[in-house]
């Protein structure tokens, strides 16, 4: 079989660490975490966000409505930046190592409108994809079918022409369901493996 024509990369736990509990734990204590997020769901309120609703607005409003841990919800919103790191710098240089080959490079991310913008003000690699399919802009997100069919029209690419990395399953199992190469990634060791064994990077371009 021969090699993918472009790669795919998530970007939340595969570029950016995103472990939103780890920051409440370390600011509010694990107790108080627990209990706010049994309070309120509050990865469906950032499913919202990443929908393309109004990032504040919407953080805010779950604020208002849950007076007891409004505080601590409100830092979602003011305190995005220190929720959404670190890097995954041996991700980020696969991502340079393939464009250096020139072999083009999406994005295909879960994320709003407001908060891949604010991410871009700290996260320059996040302006070196070909071109970042962001569910925000696109009004659809991650697993659901159409998300995946508008990166193929885009792109004109399907099926194994895509190897694809998400962190998560059923994201996976999605872009499995299309006929995409996929990778579920747990680290980034792994998913460099999984490029060399498909003739996309050497060992010392994927190191």
């Amino acid at each position: 079989m021969s090699a993918p024509r472009a790669v795919v990369f998530d970007i939340g736990n595969v570029l950016i660490e995103w472990q939103p509990e780890r920051f409440f734990d370390a600011e509010v204590g694990e107790a108080r975490r627990r209990a706010m997020f049994e309070a309120v769901d509050l990865h469906a309120m950032n499913d919202r966000v990443d929908m393309g609703e109004s990032f504040r607005d919407v953080v805010y409003a779950e604020a208002e409505a849950t007076p007891e841990f409004a505080a601590e919800i409100r830092m979602w919103h003011d305190r995005w930046l220190d929720l959404a790191t670190p890097r995954i710098d041996h991700s980020i240089r696969l991502l340079r190592a393939l464009r250096a080959k020139r072999v083009p490079v999406f994005a295909l991310t879960n994320f709003g409108v407001e908060t891949f913008a604010l991410a871009r003000t700290r996260y320059e690699f996040l302006d070196e994809f070909d071109k970042a399919f962001v569910s925000g802009h696109m009004k659809v997100i991650k697993p659901a079918a159409r998300i995946y069919e508008m990166l193929e029209d885009a792109t004109g690419l399907k099926g194994g022409d895509l190897i694809f990395a998400d962190d998560r399953a059923d994201n996976i199992a999605a872009a499995d369901a299309r006929g995409w190469r996929t990778h579920l990634f747990a680290e980034p060791q792994g998913w460099a493996d999984r490029l060399v064994a498909e003739g996309l990077l050497s060992p010392e371009e994927a190191g």
